[in-house]
């Protein structure tokens, strides 16, 4: 008979404190319980005798000064700040979360809570075994290693820890899933990146806590009926935060403390961005800033996507002279209009290229591929030299770093791969040519290259980078993520609803989107799949594309882009028609919104606060609202209902704990109710929460055009209420030191009075203030 081997002995053997936390020893492994903030305890485990310094380096030290204690009992050891707790059961090695009244917020499972399996690590050997093919997709030629030698590097572990989770417990996060996914009970996740999907590591609950991976590696969440667990496929050890407090914003403001705060774009990315695929000459880009113009419909940003380089030079950071014989000048023809730029750049570059040829001299290419190595120091300061040499030095405002996810396997196919598939081939390529433990981050990296290159030179330009993919920290980069390549259905619009949410449940701040979707018409490939072969002739795209912009418009991010058709407002049919009218209309209820709008991101980025909100975080008394996907608050005040079917009608719910505002007529509701709306087809229902006080403006051709107009106070009476208009200079990163002005405005219901405060540098109070009541019948 075969000889059992008996799993090592859980029990905890010893306790002791250490620098920055206490240790406890069992037979064959080691656990670490680490206080980070009065709501946040790290808590790891290895089979080693120590704990490697790389795992979790990127996140943020301890809080200075924290006040914590630890007591060890006979059949439990605790570790505790003021507010929360981790109960180690000394028989088992398995922890409990608790907050500071001593109610469990959850739980690993009760015993073999967590799991190690050591594996080795092998990088491929560039020499003439090597064999690499190049397979075309829609986001270019992509190199794949095929074969060749291996040789042994070091040790990894995949990890595993099992969950135990309350029956009512509603879990988000875990970054943008396109399927509409919503509680993530009983499901399966894959964490990893790929055109459509955004990987983070964060699992957030509704009991008020959440669960912070520190790795960098590709991770599953999965929960059926043999248990629940989250897993990683390279680490150096076993680890994560835990977030508590028993809310979920303190949550958000823990993960941010720890990831790293989200950095302020410059105002003119609030307003309306402009792209398609794809704008062809410099011609064609003043034109259209011109066409905006002349039909008075605002703009902030027209963008040049791919394919700015010279023929045949994928990837290249140059211009090509033929189309754009003078970039500075287009550049500053734009600005004196009040319109910036955005260049889309990738982060591979063909071998033609002088730039890959630069790359490859110097080793900073991933073995067989024409992708830089952005995890090297070099890697990104020769990157960022490049693009300082041939393309920043014209004044450009904003990047597009697109393909920032550079393994995407799922686009090989043309039928579409199951989800483990992806997941799974995903795995196997990014191993072949990146440090496992780190490729799940990629994006992170290239954008932390542009960040440092531009504020090492452009202090005054605040850093703003579109871009497919992210990691917890991307954040601080001056990041927007949107949700990848696509297609246009009614059906996609609703789960993008959602997507949107689970990414800001997930910590994050800056999301968007195609609007209208970046594939229109039905083509031969899995992704390329949308429902309208006639595109704009369509009215049935037409409304479609509304609905989409008027969601978009109460995105972070307000920027229509795609393939198969014009995406301009013009592209819907001319002035006076209903689809034109209701997109020009759109854009310029975005303007009328900007102080509001950036008020509220400002206060995001300053307080650790989120701007997309789901109902769950802001009403966790209502229980209607855990099941709710398609609604959303947007800052404090505003609460917005996309339309995602077509015909205008949809059931809106108003959660209790506030009255409500309709933001289009001033009609008044009690809240916890459900009402069906009709809209027409320049409207979708928003509601103002009662007691709010809205800071507008006048809307103009654009952010700078807007600069010195009367800030008009939107005023909801109801109850006392409060409002915060926040002004700056609009770009650099001045705001760091203090210098803005913020002005408290002040409701009075009792006396029908507004009042306002401002503090900070009041030189930036410069618009009169204006209010006008918005109760029903004035």
């Amino acid at each position: 008979m075969m000889d059992v081997i008996h799993p090592a002995k859980s029990c905890i053997l010893k306790v002791w404190q250490q620098d920055d936390g206490v240790y406890l020893k069992q037979e064959e492994s080691l656990i670490r319980i680490c206080p980070q903030t009065e709501t946040a305890i790290r808590i790891s485990y290895t089979d080693r005798e120590e704990f490697c310094q790389e795992q979790g380096k990127e996140y943020e030290k301890p809080q200075k000064n924290l006040l914590w204690n630890w007591i060890d009992r006979q059949n439990e050891t605790i570790v505790a700040t003021e507010r929360v707790s981790i109960r180690v059961d000394k028989a088992t090695g398995s922890v409990r979360y608790l907050d500071g009244a001593g109610t469990v917020l959850g739980k690993e499972r009760a015993k073999e809570s967590r799991m190690l399996e050591k594996f080795e690590i092998y990088e491929t050997v560039e020499n003439e075994n090597l064999e690499v093919k190049e397979i075309v997709t829609a986001d270019g030629v992509k190199r794949k290693i095929s074969g060749g030698d291996k040789v042994f590097s070091r040790y990894g572990y995949r990890t595993r820890t099992y969950f135990d989770f309350e029956p009512e417990e509603i879990l988000l996060g875990l970054g943008q899933n396109e399927n509409g996914d919503w509680n993530l009970r009983n499901t399966t996740q894959y964490i990893h990146q790929a055109n459509r999907k955004i990987g983070i590591p964060m699992l957030i609950s509704s009991r008020g806590y959440g669960i912070l991976l520190s790795t960098q590696s590709a991770s599953l969440f999965t929960e059926n009926k043999a248990g629940a667990y989250l897993q990683t496929e390279a680490d150096y050890y076993l680890d994560y935060y835990f977030l508590g407090g028993g809310d979920m914003f303190q949550v958000i403001r823990d993960f941010r403390r720890i990831t790293g705060k989200a950095a302020m774009l410059p105002k003119w990315a609030y307003g309306y961005i402009q792209s398609q695929e794809r704008y062809e000459s410099e011609d064609e880009i003043l034109a259209i800033a011109d066409e905006f113009q002349r039909r008075d419909i605002g703009v902030d940003c027209l963008v040049l996507d791919w394919m700015s380089w010279p023929d045949g030079l994928w990837g290249q950071k140059s211009f090509d002279s033929s189309r754009f014989p003078d970039p500075s000048a287009m550049i500053e023809t734009l600005h004196k209009k009040g319109i910036h730029f955005m260049l889309s750049i990738w982060p591979n570059m063909s071998s033609t290229t002088a730039d890959y040829k630069e790359f490859a001299e110097k080793k900073l290419l991933f073995t067989g591929t024409e992708i830089y190595n952005a995890f090297k120091e070099e890697g990104r300061q020769l990157y960022w030299q490049q693009v300082e040499a041939k393309l920043a030095c014209h004044g450009i405002d904003g990047w597009w770093a697109d393909s920032s996810e550079p393994i995407t396997p799922e686009w090989e196919h043309v039928i579409e791969p199951e989800a483990g598939q992806a997941y799974k081939e995903y795995v196997q390529d990014s191993f072949a040519v990146m440090p496992p433990e780190k490729a799940n981050a990629y994006g992170m990296y290239h954008a932390k290259t542009i960040w440092d290159g531009q504020r090492h030179r452009y202090s005054q330009k605040r850093v703003v980078n579109l871009t497919r993919s992210g990691w917890a920290g991307s954040q601080r980069y001056g990041t927007i993520m949107w949700s990848g390549d696509i297609a246009a259905s009614w059906d996609c619009l609703k789960n993008q609803v959602c997507a949107g949410l689970q990414y800001a449940a997930s910590g994050m701040l800056y999301w968007t989107l195609d609007i209208g979707a970046f594939f229109v018409k039905k083509g031969r490939q899995w992704y390329w799949n949308g429902e309208f072969d006639k595109g704009m002739e369509d009215p049935a795209y037409r409304e479609l594309y509304i609905r989409w912009m008027e969601y978009a418009a109460f995105l972070p991010v307000f920027r229509a882009h795609g393939t198969d058709v014009r995406r301009e407002p013009w592209a819907l049919g001319e002035a006076g028609t209903p689809f034109y009218e209701a997109a020009a209309e759109c854009i310029k209820g975005r303007y009328l919104l900007l102080p509001y709008l950036y008020s509220q991101v400002a206060m995001a980025c300053k307080y650790d606060r989120m701007f997309m909100r789901p109902l769950v975080f802001e009403f966790p008394e209502d229980e209607t609202v855990g099941s709710i996907s398609d609604q959303y608050m947007l800052g404090d005040s505003l609460l917005i209902c996309p339309i995602v079917n077509p015909g205008g009608k949809r059931l809106v719910y108003l959660p209790t704990g506030a009255d409500w505002y309709d933001w289009n007529t001033s009609k008044f509701y009690a809240g916890g109710q459900w009402i069906e709306t009709e809209m027409p087809l320049e409207q979708i229902p928003v509601f103002v929460r009662a007691g709010s006080v809205i800071p507008t403006q006048e809307p103009g051709a654009n952010t700078a055009d807007m600069k010195d107009k009367d800030i008009i106070l939107r005023i909801y009476p109801g109850c006392d209420g409060h409002g915060v208009l926040y002004e700056d200079a609009g770009d650099g990163y001045d705001y760091e030191k203090g210098d803005y002005c913020i002005t408290n405005l002040f409701w009075n219901e009792k006396d029908q009075k507004i009042s306002w405060e401002s503090s900070g540098n009041v030189q930036y109070r410069l618009g009169k203030l204006k209010y006008i009541s918005m109760k029903e019948g004035m």
